[in-house]
């Protein structure tokens, strides 16, 4: 279970920006993945607000190959207890009325980050 909240805060210019708000003071930066077909996204950053250690702005850049037909789902987790703060989905082509596709795409990121969990689990306990 994981302490932190997500907000977001805008999506423009290929970029994904959004809060994390943490109930106590932390001395470091939370640690976040953000999962794009089970991948780690690069140039992830989180910065400090100002004036508190209980708020960071997330920045994801949207990587190029992501952009294209389908629907593309983004998974943001964190790092320390692989919890799931929330996602966002890129949709390239015509979304369907009841946006199917994007909600497997959503279960599938969830399934492949439970299946780690586990199998981290399994080989914790032998």
């Amino acid at each position: 279970m994981t302490d932190l909240t997500l907000t977001k805060l805008c999506f423009a210019n290929g970029v994904w920006n959004g809060r994390l708000t943490s109930p106590h003071s932390r001395k470091s930066a939370p640690q976040i993945q953000v999962l794009w077909r089970d991948m780690a996204v690069d140039d992830v950053s989180i910065t400090q607000t100002p004036d508190t250690d209980k708020t960071w702005d997330l920045r994801i850049p949207l990587p190029p190959a992501a952009i294209g037909d389908g629907v593309q789902t983004f998974l943001i987790v964190d790092g320390e207890t692989e919890a799931s703060l929330g996602h966002f989905t890129l949709s390239g082509d015509d979304v369907p009325a009841d946006n199917l596709r994007a909600e497997v795409e959503l279960l599938r990121a969830e399934l492949d980050m439970l299946k780690r969990a586990f199998r981290r689990h399994c080989r914790e306990i032998t």
